[in-house]
């Protein structure tokens, strides 16, 4: 297949792939400009660094690149979508409520941590719909219930479930889901609706279409979805392609730049969705994300899966052609500035956000979003000699916060 022909394929995927209902009403997004100053050495630590925030920054064409300006990042405000719904969550959750809505689904299960900002996500976007949504969470019940933990007792139906059950994920799920759909339900994994919604999903039906009354009875016949932990589905990437179409406007950072995109890395998903994103509109946007809750090895196997599941489900064969001289990978993956065990906070960080959130503005969590800030500092410089610009996704999950403030009191008392 000549590159013209692989060209044609893939602008004609992108166009049928795109053309459906979504959750969000538009793409659209706010992006700053993030500045350093003062710099006195690169480091992970951030020391010696001051940053200022341009909420105005000049983007398309009328963007300059002077090499004798201070290093700067972009900044794209994902957790600005929703109050309670924002950042990879709203973007992940995209593609997928219509089909929800397609398929006449009653009821949502998935599963998370214990301030799992996922299963929040699925409760309040589920509330809003008149579903109901069964939130499977890990450990034990805390104390006092706060942040996402708050929001998905408060929005959902939550179960907690010892760290040893929790440990098989997929028979948990299904468990649960027939439980919740009983001898007259049925029960469906959301990886297969997304095969059959080419040919049931409809463009220009109007979005967020409350579901029928009925559904909410129990009399009826349940219908269970189930959800993998974090949307971890290739009907999560949707969005995210969705969302680097609307980036790569000629008034935002268009399609001839070459960009570095970072984003912090969770289950994956997101960075997955957004190199794909770029090599269906062959754009010269390398993806790097810092990897915090597996190796280097299980990431790439999770990448690997879910684009086997996405040509799958969307029958785009083509991408074979898309990914030759990638070697199979489409995201840069790296260890953190320092490394840890997923979920732990280390002494400083707390102080660290902090002078992030009164400098510009910009609330970012020690667990994720402060390790693609710390990423996106470093490689800025890179680009203030000459390299690429870089930019940053903001994937939300601030909520979290509430959290890590009860499980580290001396770290959040000396602030």
């Amino acid at each position: 297949m000549g590159a013209s022909e692989l060209k044609s394929h893939g602008e004609e995927f992108v166009r049928k792939l795109l053309d459906r209902r979504w959750t969000l009403l538009n793409p659209n997004t706010t992006i700053h400009q993030i500045k350093l100053s003062n710099m006195l050495h690169a480091n992970e630590s951030l020391d010696g660094i001051s940053f200022s925030s341009n909420t105005h920054p000049s983007l398309g064409h009328d963007t300059a690149d002077n090499s004798n300006q201070d290093p700067s990042f972009y900044m794209v405000r994902d957790d600005l979508l929703h109050p309670l719904v924002n950042g990879n969550k709203a973007r992940k959750l995209d593609g997928l409520l219509p089909l929800v809505e397609d398929h006449s689904v009653t009821d949502v299960v998935t599963c998370g941590g214990c301030q799992s900002a996922h299963a929040a996500a699925v409760a309040v976007s589920c509330a809003e719909r008149g579903l109901r949504s069964h939130l499977l969470l890990r450990g034990e019940q805390p104390e006092i219930l706060t942040g996402y933990n708050l929001i998905s007792t408060l929005y959902g139906n939550v179960k907690y479930v010892p760290r040893s059950l929790y440990a098989k994920r997929e028979e948990m799920l299904i468990r649960h889901a027939n439980l919740v759909a009983g001898n007259s339900g049925s029960v469906v994994w959301f990886s297969d609706l997304l095969e059959t919604s080419f040919t049931t999903q409809t463009s220009g039906k109007p979005n967020l279409v409350q579901i029928d009354a009925h559904m909410n009875a129990d009399s009826h016949r349940r219908k269970v979805a189930i959800i993998n932990e974090g949307a971890a589905d290739a009907v999560g990437l949707l969005g995210m392609i969705r969302l680097v179409q609307y980036l790569s406007q000629k008034h935002l950072f268009g399609k001839e730049r070459t960009l570095k995109i970072v984003v912090d890395a969770g289950t994956g998903t997101t960075a997955v969705g957004l190199g794909l994103g770029a090599l269906c509109f062959g754009l010269s946007w390398e993806v790097t994300a810092v990897m915090l809750a597996d190796t280097v090895d299980g990431y790439r196997k999770k990448e690997k899966c879910l684009i086997s599941d996405f040509k799958q489900s969307t029958t785009f064969h083509h991408i074979d052609h898309v990914l030759k001289g990638t070697d199979g990978g489409i995201v840069h993956w790296v260890e953190r500035g320092r490394p840890r065990k997923f979920g732990n906070v280390l002494k400083g960080e707390v102080e660290t956000c902090q002078q992030i959130a009164q400098q510009t503005g910009i609330l970012v969590d020690p667990i994720y979003t402060l390790a693609a800030w710390e990423l996106a500092t470093l490689l800025s410089q890179e680009k203030a000699k000459g390299g690429a610009k870089v930019v940053m996704l903001h994937t939300g999950g601030t909520l979290g916060m509430f959290g890590l403030a009860q499980r580290y009191k001396s770290y959040f008392q000396a602030v």
